[in-house]
């Protein structure tokens, strides 16, 4: 458990600060921003949020307030180095900052990592990590609750939508009786949980279905059903109007089927490149396969970014998702 005493320290001895997350934000992650935003700004701090990349169109209704901005379009640089802390919230890698990984690394601001995931890089910063936590928002909360920290009804909204989505809304294996007490404090702050699942889970396109019928009957599965996958070329976006954030959670549709115990999703990118989603149950660790090609996340649930194209890409991934099954399945018990 981190020491929230020694953050509470770092906030207290100064005024400004600005917020980053991770490239393609998720709902922890900008809902830990937001969250947080909201603590320091109650405290009478100054705060901005700036962020590699845009948010999905599908979590615009969690920034109402339009707080969050990209670096370079409604923040400048500047701005972010004459702040007297830089905060990263919900990653602790650097290939997940990009453009923003360059002004970390030039600021004099007290650097600050509030993160749960496994994955892990020296960013030369202050630490508060816990990798059993279930959502950066989790940490978010605790450090407001042992800091004795009030928590208004726009910051508790923004922790439920961090701790739900990460959850798998409260059925991940990361999921605790402290969990759902966590929630119930920040349900009755005045949440209205089935007003959050309706924006999240209910609002899907056509195109999205469309797309989501391609990838169900693309779905493969090789080693004797322990590995499922599937993919999204490029064309289909073109052909079904999905976005690319329509992929969003795909990938747990091959983890469905019995027997499997790792699955992953290939989605080709409009700059060649080919983004992995993977996913696993309990036994196998799908963060040392991200890790190989780059990238990082959880034991059970991880991404990276691969070299197109498609076929090259899916089949160099195969291979080493495979070789990671067959090395796991071969652990003594």
């Amino acid at each position: 458990m981190p020491d929230w005493s020694e953050l509470k320290k770092i906030v207290d001895a100064h005024q400004t600060f600005v917020l980053t997350c991770h490239v393609r934000p998720d709902a922890d992650a900008l809902g830990s921003e937001l969250a947080l935003a909201c603590l320091l700004q109650d405290m009478g701090k100054t705060v901005l949020i700036a962020n590699p990349s845009q948010a999905p169109n599908t979590l615009e209704f969690m920034d109402e307030d339009q707080w969050v901005n990209v670096l370079g379009q409604g923040i400048s640089v500047d701005d972010v180095l004459s702040a007297d802390v830089h905060l990263i919230l919900d990653t602790s890698a650097w290939s997940q900052l990009q453009g923003v990984a360059e002004v970390f690394r030039r600021t004099e601001a007290v650097k600050v990592v509030i993160d749960h995931h496994v994955s892990s890089d020296d960013l030369d910063a202050h630490n508060f990590k816990d990798t059993e936590a279930e959502a950066t928002g989790s940490l978010i909360f605790r450090f407001a609750r042992e800091c004795g920290l009030p928590i208004s009804k726009k910051a508790a909204f923004y922790l439920f939508c961090a701790i739900a989505t990460d959850t798998g809304w409260f059925r991940f294996p990361s999921v605790s009786s402290q969990t759902y007490r966590d929630i119930a404090e920040i349900v009755d702050l005045g949440v209205e949980p089935y007003l959050v699942y309706g924006e999240l889970y209910e609002r899907s396109s056509l195109a999205r279905h469309h797309l989501a019928g391609r990838v169900l009957q693309r779905i493969t599965t090789t080693e004797n059903g322990l590995i499922s996958w599937t993919w999204v070329a490029r064309e289909d976006f073109h052909e079904t109007g999905a976005k690319p954030v329509d992929t969003e959670d795909l990938v747990n549709e091959c983890l469905r089927i019995e027997g499997t115990k790792v699955a992953f999703i290939a989605v080709e990118q409009e700059n060649g490149q080919v983004k992995f989603s993977f996913r696993a149950r309990i036994g196998s660790n799908v963060a040392v396969i991200a890790e190989q090609f780059g990238g990082g996340g959880h034991t059970l649930a991880a991404g990276a970014m691969v070299p197109g194209p498609l076929e090259k890409a899916k089949q160099q991934v195969l291979e080493v998702v495979t070789n990671k099954v067959n090395d796991q399945q071969n652990l003594p018990t």
